[in-house]
């Protein structure tokens, strides 16, 4: 239900990502990825063939570089060097990918001097052995990895799998599983559990009043959490937690809890610089399962927890006792070791090996970053444009004032914004200007006034913003007939409470499901017409049809309505002016940059793929001919009413 009303309400406490628009299409544009509307041809013929990569477990020694094809890609007859893309990978990726090199490095001593050797066998069956855990083909299994996380297969070996084996054998001594670990494990997965409800708290003296409140009526505990809790996963759900088993978190709190009956709320608990209550709403009987047959799980488990705390301390000794000189990042170091990025021991990490690890775990993606840039300039030198410093600049200035950051002389606090979004991003100001402001900047100059802002633009954003909005609680299903009898369940009881009973019963989204249905209020003109239509139809007390939405189905029950927002249309008339441009800006600008990528004749000999603008005529074509079926498959959001019994 998160994504059906994510446009639905104007959430002031996500006010950066709706002020900073441009930055998310600026992402956009620098990962482009879809269908390509572009005519299939035979790639051009690259300069020469890389070579294959060079085979081996882990690294022993600074390895020289294979030479690689010197051109990585053509935009519209215009090259892409590998070196270009190189300094690319460096700049998003290099301190990452250096970390991963030394901490490769320093296992990989350590084994020498232990004689401790993983073959590739190994590494094959552990691969096996986790794939089947997952009940997945060894290929299946590898393919999502690289799907979802980006992860290659030859990297999740090298990375991933080695060290770990690695580690396990270094660490073998501390891998010993005792009868009692084996006990406590037992118990915590198969024993008896406590369904609980928490209230987290910064101070005692709060603890102490809200705790009196529950006690008093312990049926509002779910309530109270929601509105004092400082922990914002379990106060989100009523103060709902995971079933509290035993072994497994702070044991104090176990004992507490597991003392507790049914209904009974716990007195303040001191949790490090915090304070809790905890009310035990049931008990959770112990699995029947067979202890020998588990035996041998529960004890790998172990093992791999052990690991884990083996290898973070063996990675502590060995950094301690490492001698380690980050090259790359000092001027001085790196004018005494030309082409060095770091010495691990005395043994150094060359610039140009480092430079080949980025590019084989992100080249693609980078790549498809660079060829973006690249049609954007081409497309400014064509207009006889340019992106200034001065036009970088504004355009800070503006994502700074966009979100309120501002010095008390109300000027925009260039240093706190830019602070902000290289943290929340993960990036360096470098990166953030050269992947975000620039393309933005870029795209605004091309797009240029094609966005015109009209008296029904303002009038339904001065709606949308100050206007009512409806208060409903929702219940989400994937099933037409389900919804059907849901609704005809809600229909027989029409209350709030009854709905709400139904919504933690059968919603299958978690947040609806959680809150009993709630919902932020329904605004108008927030991206969901139908679904809008139907709120605002509703009376107090009265509920929908089923509404379907996408794949899914919906029922709403209303609560009431807002009060208008009493301002002055032209008091806040620039601040809607400046939102509704930048959200019609967002569009044209995407739409534009499509059109420009399709038109462009790309070869990217890294990915291997090749395409062509098409003729007018054949894309015409084309799209008469894609367009029946794309009617089809379109979601047409439809109210459907229950048939009569």
């Amino acid at each position: 239900m998160t994504r059906i009303f994510a446009q639905t309400v104007l959430s002031r406490a996500r006010v950066l990502l709706v002020a900073c628009c441009v930055i998310a299409i600026a992402w956009a544009i620098r990962h482009w990825a879809g269908v390509e509307h572009a005519a299939a041809r035979t790639p051009a013929k690259p300069v020469a063939s890389p070579l294959p990569p060079a085979k081996g477990v882990a690294p022993t020694s600074a390895q020289s570089v294979t030479q690689k094809q010197p051109i990585v890609a053509l935009v519209n007859g215009q090259t892409v060097m590998r070196d270009e893309l190189a300094k690319e990978c460096l700049r998003h990726h290099g301190k990452e990918v250096l970390e991963s090199l030394v901490n490769r490095r320093l296992v990989d001593k350590h084994c020498r001097e232990r004689g401790v050797t993983v073959t590739q066998q190994e590494i094959d069956e552990e691969i096996d052995r986790i794939a089947r855990k997952f009940s997945l083909p060894k290929d299946k299994y590898l393919s999502l990895l690289e799907k979802d996380r980006g992860i290659k297969p030859k990297q999740y070996g090298q990375d991933i799998v080695w060290p770990t084996l690695a580690l396990r054998k270094l660490a073998a001594a501390q891998l010993t599983v005792s009868e009692q670990e084996l006990n406590d494990a037992y118990e915590s997965q198969f024993g008896p559990a406590v369904k609980a409800r928490l209230i987290v708290f910064d101070e005692r003296a709060q603890a102490q009043k809200i705790l009196a409140e529950a006690k008093a009526r312990p049926e509002e505990f779910g309530a109270l959490a929601r509105k004092h809790s400082k922990d914002v996963n379990s106060a989100s759900a009523n103060g709902l937690i995971q079933p509290i088993r035993k072994h497994l978190g702070d044991p104090k709190i176990e004992q507490i809890s597991f003392g507790l009956r049914p209904g009974e709320i716990s007195e303040i608990i001191p949790v490090g610089n915090q304070f809790a209550i905890i009310k035990c709403e049931g008990m959770i009987a112990p699995a029947q399962a067979d202890r020998q047959q588990v035996a041998s799980e529960l004890a790998e488990a172990i093992k791999e927890r052990k690991l884990r705390a083996a290898a973070a301390e063996t990675f502590q000794t060995l950094q301690k006792e490492a001698r380690l000189q980050n090259v790359m990042n000092d001027s001085a170091l790196s004018e005494q070791n030309p082409g060095v990025a770091a010495t691990v021991n005395g043994e150094p990490i060359m610039i140009a090996e480092l430079a080949e690890q980025c590019i084989e775990r992100h080249g693609k993606n980078v790549l498809d970053g660079t060829i973006n840039r690249r049609l954007l300039e081409q497309s400014l030198k064509r207009r006889k444009l340019e992106v200034t410093n001065s036009d970088i600049d504004l355009e800070i200035e503006r994502a700074a004032l966009a979100v309120g950051k501002v010095l008390p002389n109300k000027q925009p606090d260039i240093k706190g914004w830019l602070a902000m979004v290289t943290q929340s991003q993960g990036i360096t100001a470098e990166v953030y200007i050269h992947d975000v402001v620039w393309p933005s900047v870029a795209m605004k100059k091309i797009v240029g006034e094609a966005v015109k802002i009209t008296d029904d633009d303002m009038k339904k954003g001065f709606e949308a913003n100050y206007g009512p909005r409806v208060r409903c609680r929702v219940i989400v299903l994937n099933n037409q007939r389900k919804a059907q009898e849901v609704w005809d369940l809600a229909r027989q009881e029409p209350t709030a409470k009854r709905f709400g009973d139904l919504a933690e019963q059968y919603s299958i989204e978690a947040n609806s499901r959680s809150l009993r249905g709630e919902i932020p209020p329904i605004q108008k003109f927030g991206g969901q017409p139908v679904l809008e239509k139907q709120a605002f139809d509703l009376k107090s007390g009265e509920m929908s049809g089923v509404v379907q939405v996408g794949e899914n189905y919906v029922i709403l029950f209303c609560e009431g309505y807002t009060k208008p927002v009493s301002v002055d249309p032209n008091s806040v008339k620039d601040q809607l002016y400046a939102d509704i441009l930048e959200k019609k800006q967002r569009l044209v600008m995407a739409d534009t940059f499509e059109k420009i990528k399709a038109g462009a004749t790309i070869d990217n000999y890294l990915a291997g793929t090749s395409q062509s603008p098409k003729r007018e005529k054949e894309l015409l074509d084309e799209d008469m001919q894609q367009q029946p079926e794309r009617t089809a498959k379109r979601p047409q959001p439809t109210v459907k009413s229950p048939p009569r019994r």
